[in-house]
């Protein structure tokens, strides 16, 4: 089974668990890279397993806990006893890292989770993991074949010591948790590269009526790099990841894991399947069990079992509320906030017919339930993490035979606060005096806070993003006071549309209606997965049903959700954007909003006695901010307009952007991205931070837009619309012309002078065609003689441009310009081979980094920083 995690700000996470005195295991064992002795992992060995009387195992030192498996505790072993029926069940294991050495990792950090069976074999004990990707009805024949093609891997095989009552297996499992176990381990996660058992023991087993709980003191070593020894200074560690930090130094580092393991519902939930229209995580299946001429992927939704109390009723408690935990470690003048953006999806489930569907509740005091643990499997918590990562995470833990949601812990980092502060302030500063001074006031931030958690609700919902949403809104409605008062000014929660920076100060939109909230989509994607269909008896019985609510989207368009397959290609469906059904005028009127930012930054962050540390960061995110609203209009060229659609509906699925509007979009783009941002070049801010660097910050802004204008997949789209679309198309020769003009516009001029940030710009230019056609990774398709043309057409008229050069500055520039473009169509050297590509975050032309619809292993970063920094970070 694979948990799904969104990862939605960025640092290192420490959280405190609870204490337990550590048991020390037998002295002398050897370490993990030498492997148990033989016949630790529960082979054969040299001795056949031998059972003993039961009060020679379980002796009356023993200290017993009865639960699912009665746990025994003798001295520093600890014995598990197996009922008969509980042989076969089917368990779902959950690992994380509960408490962590400072620095490496973090708290509630998920290590993985998988579904386990005990089996007995003979005098034996096997532990196995159950896979449930290939499936075929037990009742057909090839239901063996499938079997015998997917045989469930033995994690651990253990000897029986004793047999209990019924014949129930007593075994000794302590080697299980004190001795490291691949598919157990948190090797990978903290990049350690060896395991001390000497140093490594159970803390204690806690047994309930449906799920054990485990937690274990675990060392880990990491020797120093070889290549590292004798130098002077360490290399720089990497910047900490949202996905669980930069590893370990070299030395030790020692985590308490908890491991859950709780028993998956006797009777499965009905599944319900995923339709590509709709917006849920899925789980996939391999069935050869259907009635196809091909082995038939199916797909189903992840989502809580709600049931309602009162079947007849329009709206009905239900029989089991979703339920979520205020982690005891949050901020009390938080908590307030963190509970309102749990029960703000109140408002959704009652478009599925339920009341009261998901509630928050106070975590226990350790005297009202000494037990209790955020990291027990049985309860979905909002921790709150001590961490500068400025970030939040929403994973959820399924049935993967069902796609069922079990349980879900929503990781909240403290830092958080800092990254949506930021963002608040630039988009939304110049329409809420309360932000237009720092620090924000605690109801602005509690606000923010709210927002956070309820976007992170919505992942362990089972919602992923859906980046179409805010393009389904027109100019007018996200700037209409009654408008965004009813619907906010993006249809949903889970799209990456974070405050109104369309918005005007004439507007006079309400200060409540700038942050999102629970939208139009939100309630119909809840309706359409959580409702109850009367007389559906399989998965089947429902598509039709779904089918017909699916097609709502044809009315609707706000209830339409991200195109599969669209590849980064749609310009409606793009991260931090906000009314993208027209780029280039949502882009204008959020430069207005940039601009008055600009104005304000050194009033708002200036306090006497203390340093200019918010005005530098506020200064670097500005710039950013200002490409990602360009790079909303660059995502116009060579873009299609995507919905998805099935058989039976009309029109196709992709459908280019009008010439016109792609072309419109170079333009914009050379009189706004292509010309120096003046606005942001204020010198009583510049001298207040750094005493050189803005030229090296604009320089990296621009080059963001013209990596994202030039990139390789949008000039293969033109080269492609053109093949296909003929006239209707915008030229690839036509939009190269245009971008030259934009960015050469000094050349041809009787007088020339290009000032140093327009030197800049250029030399970046030609750095991204050397590049293209020399680099690690050549283009080697039509792109190829496009660039060198256009290459051969500049150099020519930078030779004629030399005697028109108005200073020595821009001679010397244009010389310059000259000897690298010769450099680059006749490269004297190889460039080393290609190195693999990174994968790419979603956004502005590269889809995503993985599949937004499926489970998958890795995170995907969901409140990413887009900060330009200062020259030498």
């Amino acid at each position: 089974m694979r948990r799904s995690v969104y990862v939605c700000l960025s640092a290192f996470v420490l959280v405190c668990a609870i204490a337990f005195a550590p048991v020390a295991v037998a002295q002398g064992q050897r370490e993990s890279q030498e492997g148990p002795p033989r016949g630790e992992r529960g082979g054969r060995g040299d001795e056949p397993p031998k059972i003993k009387p039961y009060e020679e195992v379980i002796t009356e030192e023993a200290v017993s806990d009865p639960g699912v498996f009665t746990v025994h505790r003798i001295k520093e072993k600890f014995y598990y006893e197996i009922p008969p029926g509980e042989l076969g069940q089917e368990f779902l294991w959950v690992s994380q890292i509960a408490k962590t050495t400072l620095g490496v990792g973090y708290g509630g950090q998920a290590v993985g989770n998988r579904v386990v069976r005990w089996e007995r074999h003979g005098d034996r004990v096997l532990l196995r993991n159950v896979s449930y990707s290939v499936v075929a009805d037990k009742n057909l024949p090839i239901a063996r074949a499938v079997e015998a093609a997917n045989a469930n891997t033995i994690i651990m095989a253990f000897n029986i010591a004793a047999l209990g009552e019924n014949d129930a297996p007593v075994i000794d499992v302590t080697r299980l948790f004190s001795t490291e176990v691949a598919e157990l381990s948190a090797r990978r996660r903290l990049q350690a590269r060896g395991f001390d058992t000497k140093r490594s023991f159970v803390e204690r087993i806690v047994s309930f009526p449906r799920n054990i709980e485990v937690e274990a003191t675990h060392t880990f070593t990491r020797p120093p790099d070889p290549q590292q020894r004798g130098r002077r200074r360490p290399q720089p560690r990497p910047r900490p990841s949202p996905f669980g930090g930069a590893g370990m130094r070299p030395g030790s580092a020692t985590v308490v894991m908890h491991y859950s393991m709780v028993k998956l519902p006797e009777k499965p939930m009905m599944p319900r399947l995923h339709d590509q229209r709709v917006g849920y995580i899925s789980i996939r299946q391999t069935d050869y069990g259907r009635d196809k001429h091909r082995a038939t992927e199916r797909r189903y939704i992840t989502r809580w079992r709600l049931e309602k109390k009162n079947p007849n009723a329009r709206l009905s408690e239900p029989v089991k509320p979703i339920e979520y935990y205020v982690d005891p470690a949050t901020p009390a003048k938080w908590v307030p906030y963190v509970k309102r953006g749990i029960e703000k999806w109140q408002e959704a489930f009652e478009e599925a017919g339920f009341k009261k569907a998901i509630v928050a509740r106070d975590a226990p005091s350790p005297a009202e339930d000494p037990d209790w643990s955020p990291e027990d499997a049985r309860y979905s918590v909002i921790r709150w993490l001590p961490s500068t990562i400025q970030n939040a995470s929403g994973p959820h833990i399924h049935d993967p035979r069902t796609g069922e949601i079990l349980e879900s812990d929503i990781q909240m980092y403290h830092n958080v606060m800092n990254l949506v502060r930021d963002w608040y302030f630039l988009q939304a500063g110049p329409l809420d005096p309360r932000a237009q001074k720092l620090p924000l006031p605690d109801d602005l931030m509690g606000t923010l806070i709210e927002y956070v958690v309820a976007h992170e609700v919505g992942h362990t919902l089972g919602y992923p993003h859906n980046m179409k949403a805010s393009s389904m809104y027109t100019l007018e409605q996200v700037r209409d006071r009654e408008w965004v008062k009813k619907m906010g000014h993006t249809p949903t929660l889970m799209d990456y549309s974070r405050f109104n920076y369309v918005a005007q100060p004439e507007d006079k939109i309400d200060l409540a209606d700038l942050v999102p909230k629970i939208g139009p989509y939100d309630k119909w994607v809840t309706m359409w997965g959580y409702k109850p269909i009367p007389g559906a008896q399989t998965p089947d019985d429902e598509k039709e049903t779904l089918n017909q609510w699916a097609l709502q989207q044809d009315e609707t368009p706000w209830f339409r959700f991200t195109t599969p397959q669209s590849n980064g290609s749609d310009p409606g469906q793009l991260t931090e954007a906000v009314g993208d059904a027209d780029a280039v005028q949502a882009t204008a009127l959020g430069l207005k909003n940039l601009e008055r930012v600009a104005d304000m930054l050194l009033s708002a962050t200036a306090k006497p006695g203390e340093p200019y540390d918010d005005l530098e960061e506020l200064y670097g995110r500005l710039l950013g901010q200002w490409v990602l609203e360009m790079n909303h209009v660059a995502a116009l060229v060579g873009g299609f307009h995507s919905r998805q659609k099935h058989a039976g509906q009309d029109g196709v699925r992709f459908v280019l952007v009008p010439r016109e509007k792609q072309a419109r979009a170079v333009e914009f783009l050379a009189q706004h991205a292509f010309s120096t941002p003046s606005f942001m070049i204020k010198p009583e801010i510049l001298r207040r931070i750094e005493p050189v660097g803005v030229l090296n910050r604009v320089k990296t802004a621009q080059q963001r837009v013209l990596n994202s204008l030039l990139s390789s997949s949008r000039f293969t789209r033109l080269v492609e619309q053109e093949a296909i679309d003929g006239a209707a198309a915008y030229p690839p020769s036509e939009f190269l012309a245009d971008v030259h003009a934009g960015i050469w516009s000094e050349l041809g001029s009787d007088s020339i002078k290009i000032d140093a940030f327009r030197r800049n710009l250029q030399r970046a230019y030609l750095d991204l065609l050397d590049e293209k056609l020399n680099g690690r990774q050549p283009v080697t398709d039509d792109a190829r003689p496009f660039f060198r043309g256009e290459l051969r057409l500049l150099a020519g008229e930078v030779v004629r441009s030399l005697a028109q050069a108005a200073d020595r500055a821009t001679l010397l520039h244009l010389e310059d310009v000259r000897d690298q473009i010769d450099r680059a169509l006749n490269p004297r050297f190889l460039r080393p081979s290609a190195e693999p590509a990174t994968p790419r975050l979603p956004g502005l032309d590269g889809g995503w980094s993985v599949d937004p619809f499926s489970v998958g292993d890795e995170p995907l970063v969901c409140w990413p920083d887009y900060e330009i920094p200062r020259q030498n970070d």
